[in-house]
């Protein structure tokens, strides 16, 4: 495996039983991904890309292939191990947005912090800093429901982020937001790769899709084009 690689997934293969039929979810996918990149996986429903994403994710385990993420297999830890892996270095950003219905703000960026066993005046430092960076400081005490859908996927990113995972993952990010929204969003999102922390984003918009610099293309659960543009 190249060093400089951050992913590198080697002949991954998933399949899913539904009924008395098999689904390949993912066929022989080869993916080497570089520190600091910025990608779009596109295709059309089914092709495998949610799939892709949570495999990468540690979400989901691969039924034959290997993945090595920063140098390290993946595929040989326990799901301790994963846990660990998946708190630490990775960052999830869902459509729905996932939060924490009783919790506030805060406490909903705090909660990773809390499963990793970070003591509570470093929690408390990082928390302060990560509602001033993404505007939520005036929504620290809300609830979920209390907030804009915006406001929403700010805590979500802010939630995602507060660990300074090598790599952030964002399944359709805007697809619960209005097309103002979403832009703010994807502005969040694209300075974050610009300080250095690779994104991938799965989307369905060929306008979001295009504002990637590497476009992955999916079908039936193959790669079918991988395109870097020129920067």
């Amino acid at each position: 495996m190249s060093v400089e690689s951050l992913i590198q997934l080697n002949s991954i293969e998933r399949t899913f039983t539904l009924g008395d039929s098999k689904v390949h979810a993912l066929r022989d996918v080869n993916l080497a991904i570089l520190p600091g990149e910025y990608i779009a996986v596109m295709g059309p429903s089914g092709s495998g890309k949610s799939t892709l994403l949570n495999l990468i994710g540690l979400l989901d385990r691969a039924d034959a292939g290997a993945y090595n993420l920063e140098g390290r297999d993946v595929t040989t830890l326990d799901q301790n191990e994963l846990a660990k892996v998946r708190s630490e270095r990775i960052g999830f950003i869902f459509q729905s947005f996932h939060l924490v219905p009783r919790l506030t703000a805060a406490a909903n960026i705090e909660l990773p912090l809390t499963l990793s066993g970070i003591p509570a005046a470093e929690r408390n430092k990082r928390v302060v800093q990560a509602l001033k960076e993404y505007g939520l400081t005036d929504r620290a005490q809300h609830r979920p429901n209390e907030l804009s859908g915006g406001q929403r996927q700010r805590v979500a990113i802010a939630r995602a982020t507060v660990q300074r995972p090598a790599v952030l993952l964002a399944d359709e990010p805007t697809g619960n937001l209005d097309r103002v929204t979403g832009e703010e969003v994807i502005r969040l999102l694209e300075a974050l790769n610009a300080q250095g922390m690779t994104l991938i984003v799965v989307t369905h918009d060929p306008v979001l899709g295009a504002r990637a610099r590497r476009q992955i293309r999916m079908e039936d659960g193959s790669i079918v084009s991988d395109v870097t543009q020129a920067s």
